[in-house]
């Protein structure tokens, strides 16, 4: 894990430089008294992100009092160095591997909701190769990108007995993947499945590990501690709109996020918007066992988590896990 460690290293560093906003916890009054907020995302627009979009589409953000700003990511983008520095408010957390190594380099940045119950990572692989399940690409080479191989293919090496001599680089391109019918690769289970039915011309097998217990969050929301422990009433404002954003993209009319979420990203189709939001319900990557409560966390998932990661030597067994997330912002769910 040390792509992760020294990654985090790197961020600590950066919470020891002053910046011009850690001078002051609370962010900047807006235009009519509304609190700002600057939130960056993982990557560039798109549906996976639909909620934030349409919170900011539909006026849920402004009606808490929010003046919210979308910084949209990409490959430059270090979403983890931005909250470090102090340059945005909030930011997403893709997955829990990188909120617990955050938190173990004590960089003052907290997990305080999980959009995404499912993380909606797949393996991916050709559907006339006798493979029925995850299990069966034990010895099969993996596309892996490096993020990936310090992330969830540690739980894949432990449940399935993966080994690393199967892992090849992952480019985020199929065309490896499309020229060997061996291969497997990973991706999105809102992504890749369609991009390589629409392009191939047939219908890859999709093994979604949350399906087979990979207990991950994803897209998390993260906040700045001085934020949080000066202005909790925004963020609670932030966590409550974005459920009602999401709540409306997935169930209501999805043309305002998409609009943005197109003029953010022109590259993105409404194609691919469509289908990815279809995917999201029907997965229940967003609601999961609870849709009454969108961006629930608890307790026991990321002890299950921090405990997998723990045995695998990811993370010391006296590591304080419970400082990398809080309950506070989100209705934990009854027995």
């Amino acid at each position: 894990m040390k792509i992760l460690r020294h990654v985090a290293i790197a961020l600590a560093a950066l919470v020891c430089a002053c910046s011009p906003r850690e001078e002051a916890a609370d962010p900047a009054a807006g235009a009519g008294g509304l609190t700002t907020i600057r939130f960056a995302t993982d990557w560039r627009a798109q549906a996976e992100h639909g909620g934030f979009y349409q919170a900011l589409a539909t006026g849920e953000y402004e009606k808490r009092g929010l003046k919210v700003e979308i910084v949209q990511g990409g490959p430059g983008v270090n979403v983890p160095q931005l909250l470090a520095s102090g340059a945005v408010d909030m930011g997403m957390g893709s997955n829990s591997f990188i909120v617990l190594n955050l938190a173990q380099e004590k960089v003052p940045v907290t997990a305080v909701a999980a959009f995404m119950q499912k993380d909606p990572q797949v393996l991916i692989a050709h559907p006339d190769q006798g493979i029925e399940t995850i299990a069966d690409l034990k010895g099969h080479p993996i596309l892996l990108s490096d993020a990936s191989v310090t992330a969830f293919w540690v739980w894949l090496k432990a449940k399935y007995g993966f080994s690393d001599d199967q892992v090849r680089k992952y480019t985020f391109n199929s065309a490896p993947f499309l020229a060997d019918k061996r291969v497997a690769q990973q991706g999105y289970v809102t992504s890749e499945p369609y991009t390589i039915e629409k392009e191939a011309g047939f219908a890859p097998k999709v093994f979604l590990l949350a399906d087979y217990g990979y207990p991950g969050y994803a897209t998390m929301v993260l906040a700045r501690n001085p934020l949080i422990a000066e202005n909790p009433e925004a963020v609670r404002a932030f966590v409550e709109a974005t459920a009602a954003g999401w709540r409306s993209y997935l169930h209501g009319d999805a043309s305002a996020a998409d609009a943005l979420i197109r003029a953010d990203n022109p590259e993105m189709s409404q194609d691919v918007l469509d289908q990815a939001r279809e995917k999201l319900k029907s997965y229940e990557i967003v609601e999961g066992a609870h849709p009454d409560q969108l961006g629930l966390m608890t307790d026991e998932r990321w002890a299950e988590f921090y405990q997998m990661a723990r045995d695998q030597g990811v993370y010391p067994a006296d590591m304080d896990y419970r400082s990398a997330y809080t309950l506070d912002f989100v209705q934990p769910a009854q027995p």
